[in-house]
């Protein structure tokens, strides 16, 4: 089933983020998430005993004003390409990008200069979320909800343009992660968009794509190494006014004044 993390989910004391207590929806970023949020949780003298192996991550969701999208070209780059061209995986880079996704690697000290640029550009925070995965276990975060029927179309792994009539329903990142053997306190994060099935249960998740229902967009899939303080920004490569493209229904929020939509997504912790 879907879980959809809300403010407060998964607030464990020795797992939260600070910024994650602070004020609700609509808050400019900058005021309440400082280098010490996305810093990995310090352990007390006495921890916690766990029985098995987990991963701890905040979410952050943030919205541009769509006539200021340029700013997320000045953060692609000023994060570091180099080492996220040694941690990133995609599934299919040219697909990744036909569909007008971007995303960029940092780490804890890079993220005050990140929030100077999205204060500038008008960027607020509009959602945080904790989320405590097991060793293997995957998740749906969600991004949309698709009210109707729609058209999509969008860039498949094959190479092909590939439409499909979906809805209603929700736009979704299934994240799924697991420690890396030998590398103590790095884990594998794989982040999957896709369209849940809606009648999804425990067992059809771990069917084959066609009899879970899921409809996945397998092309703009990716994994990544992620250590502690570690973070990426997911995003549109441009603005996309549209609401076919796959970028469009990810990416935009309509209304009076057009917002786009980034997530921001920090590792905090990797048990051992």
């Amino acid at each position: 089933m879907i879980r959809i993390f809300q403010i407060g989910v998964f607030l464990l004391a020795s797992l939260v983020l600070t910024g994650c207590n602070a004020s609700g929806a609509g808050e400019p970023v900058w005021e309440d998430i400082k280098i010490g949020d996305l810093a990995p949780s310090v352990r007390g003298s006495q921890p916690a005993v766990r029985t098995f192996k987990t991963m701890d991550f905040g979410v952050y969701v943030f919205e541009i004003p769509a006539e200021n999208i340029s700013v997320l070209n000045d953060i692609w780059g000023r994060l570091d390409r180099s080492r996220a061209e040694k941690l990133l995986k995609f599934n299919d880079s040219k697909a990744f990008n036909a569909n007008l996704f971007s995303i960029g690697f940092g780490q804890v000290q890079m993220w005050d200069e990140v929030a100077d640029l999205l204060r500038a550009a008008g960027g607020r925070r509009v959602e945080t979320a904790s989320l405590l995965l097991p060793e293997g276990e995957a998740e749906d975060f969600l991004i949309t909800r698709l009210p109707d029927k729609r058209s999509i179309w969008y860039y498949s792994s094959s190479g092909l343009v590939e439409g499909a009539t979906i809805g209603p329903g929700v736009l979704a990142l299934r994240i799924k992660a697991e420690t890396i053997a030998g590398s103590r306190g790095v884990c594998r994060v794989e982040v999957q968009p896709l369209m849940p099935s809606m009648r999804l249960t425990a067992v059809s998740r771990l069917k084959p794509q066609k009899e879970s229902g899921d409809l996945v967009f397998d092309g703009v899939g990716f994994n990544l190494k992620m250590s502690p303080g570690e973070f990426f920004l997911l995003g549109p490569e441009k603005y996309v006014s549209d609401e076919v493209s796959l970028a469009g229904l990810f990416f935009n929020k309509a209304g009076q004044e057009p917002v786009v939509r980034t997530i921001l997504f920090v590792c905090i912790r990797v048990s051992d």
